[in-house]
């Protein structure tokens, strides 16, 4: 190894080091049967950058493969942000229910996004508290049907970005950049104060919510 590769090598670890703590600990972003596959490298971008912990790609066609160090390898994923790819673990379902059974199955509660209310309490997205829950799986559905039925049966909530144009939906990229934003900022908040417990533990010292800025 060189001297420029060891440098690297060390700057990598301590970009590491440095956004740790302010990874969403326990926060999924679920992605189901996404049209456009070129959207899901998208989408991990969004979740990278966030700090959401991992993502999850409901995959009815079979279009990505099962191992993870394959997925990395496509190039309709990486050419959106190969480095996001790179660095965010991303895990494939043949159907919803299969993945609704793996979040429950680890005591992960699911909320669903939809522009439209389907029969679930419905709020707004400023509305909702996303800290109430310890494992939190975030829902967003297919580009032209939207989020299924079975997934939003086994919901907690239905999330809704308000509109105020002629033009009620967002695409995928945009919808899944917004809200998490806002279920972050308040995950992040949360674990600045309390450690994750039945009851809330105050912190000692709380934790940073915002990374310094680079001079």
């Amino acid at each position: 190894m060189d001297k420029e590769q060891k440098t690297q090598r060390t700057a990598v670890r301590e970009r590491a080091n440095a956004i740790k703590e302010f990874r969403c600990k326990n926060l999924i972003a679920v992605i189901e049967n996404p049209t456009n596959i070129g959207n899901i490298g998208t989408v991990i971008r969004n979740v990278n950058a966030l700090g959401v912990e991992k993502v999850y790609v409901i995959d009815f066609r079979g279009s990505l493969p099962d191992d993870w160090e394959e997925m990395r390898e496509r190039r309709s994923l990486t050419k959106t942000s190969a480095s996001a790819v790179k660095w965010t673990f991303v895990k494939r379902f043949e159907s919803t229910e299969s993945c609704l059974d793996h979040l429950e199955k680890n005591g992960f509660v699911s909320v669903v996004t939809s522009p439209h209310v389907k029969g679930k309490q419905s709020v707004y997205l400023h509305e909702g508290d996303y800290t109430e829950h310890a494992k939190l799986a975030v829902w967003f559905g297919n580009e032209t049907r939207g989020i299924s039925d079975i997934a939003v049966e086994r919901s907690e909530m239905c999330i809704a970005v308000p509109m105020f144009g002629m033009i009620e939906s967002l695409n995928l990229a945009t919808s899944s950049g917004i809200v998490l934003y806002e279920v972050t900022k308040q995950r992040r908040a949360y674990q600045s104060k309390y450690r994750r417990s039945n009851e809330r533990r105050p912190r000692k010292k709380p934790l940073p919510t915002i990374m310094p800025r680079e001079g």
